[in-house]
């Protein structure tokens, strides 16, 4: 018997052509849907320093909810909205929210640090203390916490601080008497905010003036997102291919744990 002779069967061009469109549409389908998504509802970021501790850890990945304060010409991750001042669909922040935001003087760069004065607000920190508005801001001393500071890491002292409003929230000091440990009063202008980090003496924050390569006030466009969530965490001084030690390098207790 005879085998019967078989002949590879070709698509038609004009067909294979069809097929890469219909793929390529899906593909850009996508990619809009999650540039939207990272534009309009919330966008992931990574902790890269140790400037938000306690409340934030280097290797954090963290949640920043684009919908809080409405949107401004920040709120897409590639800068590729139109130039425009202010916010549409603005809401003001709460003094105490923890917010990322562009560095007014390089815009390309993201901080994240917590909001402590808000528009007209009189700053000023004194041995270590934090006055709003000529009043001390009250602290409850929380015991000892080992945290890194200038490469290394230091016993540093945790505090419990109320802000005006009733945040709590911890701070850490190595002392109170730092390089910004006492200041002179910085009044917030219009459509600005203050941030400071957590950890008081190792982070660059709204004490330094942006002209002494600091970041001075934040305008209010350049606000991007409220930190609401972590989604995960891990100790990024193991890297990735380091497979009998990576398991260990992630910390489950911060996965999806909210931000005070």
């Amino acid at each position: 018997m005879t085998e019967p002779v078989t002949e590879p069967v070709t698509e038609p061009r004009e067909s294979r052509v069809s097929s890469l469109l219909k793929e390529a549409g899906t593909v850009a389908i996508a990619l809009g849907f999650a540039l939207i998504v990272r534009v309009v509802a919330a966008e992931p970021f990574n902790v890269p320093s140790s400037s938000m501790v306690p409340t934030l850890l280097v290797g954090d990945t963290l949640i920043a909810g684009k919908y809080a304060y409405g949107y401004s010409k920040f709120s897409a991750p590639f800068d590729i909205l139109p130039d425009f001042k202010g916010r549409v669909m603005n809401r003001a922040p709460k003094r105490g929210d923890v917010i990322v935001f562009r560095l007014p003087r390089d815009t390309s760069i993201n901080y994240v640090k917590r909001l402590i004065g808000l528009p007209g607000d009189r700053i000023q920190m004194k041995e270590g203390r934090l006055y709003i508005n000529g009043e001390i801001v009250p602290r409850e001393d929380d015991g000892d916490y080992k945290a890194p500071y200038n490469g290394r890491e230091r016993n540093l002292h945790s505090y419990v601080e109320t802000l005006p409003g009733g945040v709590s929230h911890e701070t850490l000091e190595l002392s109170d008497n730092g390089p910004y440990d006492s200041t002179s009063e910085y009044v917030v202008p219009p459509d600005h905010y203050f941030m400071m980090g957590d950890n008081r003496d190792n982070s660059l924050d709204s004490r330094v003036p942006s002209e002494h390569d600091g970041v001075g006030f934040v305008p209010v466009e350049n606000l991007v997102g409220r930190v609401d969530r972590i989604m995960y965490s891990r100790d990024p001084s193991v890297p990735w291919w380091d497979l009998p030690e990576l398991v260990q390098t992630f910390r489950p207790e911060r996965s999806f744990a909210a931000v005070q």
